[in-house]
């Protein structure tokens, strides 16, 4: 089974493919195709070439991916919200700093003033969040795939469906291979330090990401300092 991580990335990646497909062209329509052909039909409707198709790029993205367990199918953007929250993973706080494979939600009539609990209008996915700023990969975005640069916390944030990635994720077991093995509170070698492993300690990583590894109580190590542990 994958990393978490890795999951993470085949569903960005699924959507990275997608990139310049456009309404002009028609080359939408693999998009819209991938959405019909998962039966049944989310409410028992199929989108056609001419509807808004933002919420079925997120969803074909999932079928293409193998995720739909933990992604919801749906071309409706209010509809999927109502569907992650059954599920236990909306996010309602505007300020949350998302991962990548994240699906953010907009409302483009946010006042900018407290937390947005309007009607959703648009979705996208996380690609990756750098220095405060998030990259997102969005279908039907002035009719094409396109990326779109924002802040963490910007204005017409609605909220982020999460999937539960680790649900379907795989754990590893590495051996400390360095005298001290630093621990940090994220993967980011200027975040806290909150202690140390020592050489030939064993631990589980149960998320990877650039190069760090996530331990079952959060915190991070660098892995070019462990060996993987087999058996």
């Amino acid at each position: 089974m994958p990393l978490e991580s890795e999951l993470r990335e085949r569903y960005v990646d699924t959507l990275r493919g997608w990139l310049g497909r456009n309404e002009q062209d028609k080359s939408h329509r693999l998009i819209i195709d991938t959405y019909n052909s998962h039966k049944p039909l989310p409410r028992n409707y199929a989108v056609t070439y001419t509807d808004p198709w933002c919420a079925a790029t997120v969803s074909a993205a999932a079928i293409e991916a193998g995720l739909t367990d933990i992604i919801p199918r749906e071309c409706s953007c209010a509809r999927m919200i109502e569907l992650f929250k059954k599920m236990g993973r909306w996010m309602e706080n505007d300020a949350y700093v998302p991962n990548v494979g994240d699906i953010i939600f907009y409302d483009w009539n946010d006042s900018g003033k407290g937390d947005c609990v309007g009607n959703p209008e648009h979705i996208g996915v996380v690609e990756k969040v750098a220095d405060g700023l998030i990259a997102v990969i969005e279908g039907n975005y002035k009719d094409a795939v396109r990326r779109r640069s924002l802040k963490v916390n910007a204005r017409f944030i609605r909220g982020y469906g999460i999937p539960n990635y680790a649900s379907l994720a795989d754990a590893r077991k590495v051996r400390v291979t360095s005298d001290a093995l630093r621990v940090r509170s994220d993967p980011d070698a200027e975040s806290a330090l909150v202690g140390y492993l020592e050489y030939g300690d064993a631990v589980t990583v149960f998320e990877e990401r650039g190069g760090w590894g996530r331990l079952l109580n959060g915190n991070w190590i660098k892995l070019e300092f462990t060996e993987c542990v087999t058996g």
